[in-house]
């Protein structure tokens, strides 16, 4: 689940901080649609698993909604990974 946070928020970066530029102010399409792609099914994944880890963890649907609107904020699933999901890793060992 983290590696999916930090690799569906690198393609969100991506998709809004390279690629968009790159469509709109220099109309160089390619990167744009490849990109979008990714991020898109990136962050199917990302909510689907979401809610199965949600459900594993015991957690309510408050917390859900909370990676769900993670999800679609710039940096918001880095926040998700360091408040929620790092801890379980540290309380593992």
């Amino acid at each position: 689940m983290r590696a999916l946070a930090i690799v569906e928020g690198i393609s969100y970066l991506l998709l809004f901080g390279f690629s968009m530029p790159l469509k709109y102010w220099a109309n160089i399409r390619e990167p744009n649609i490849y990109i979008g792609y990714v991020h898109g099914g990136l962050f199917i994944a990302f909510i689907i698993l979401a809610f199965v880890f949600c459900r594993q963890q015991g957690w309510g649907m408050k917390r859900n909604l909370k990676f769900f609107l993670a999800s679609l904020l710039p940096y918001g699933t880095f926040y998700m990974d360091k408040k929620y999901l790092a801890p379980l890793v540290s309380e593992k060992k």
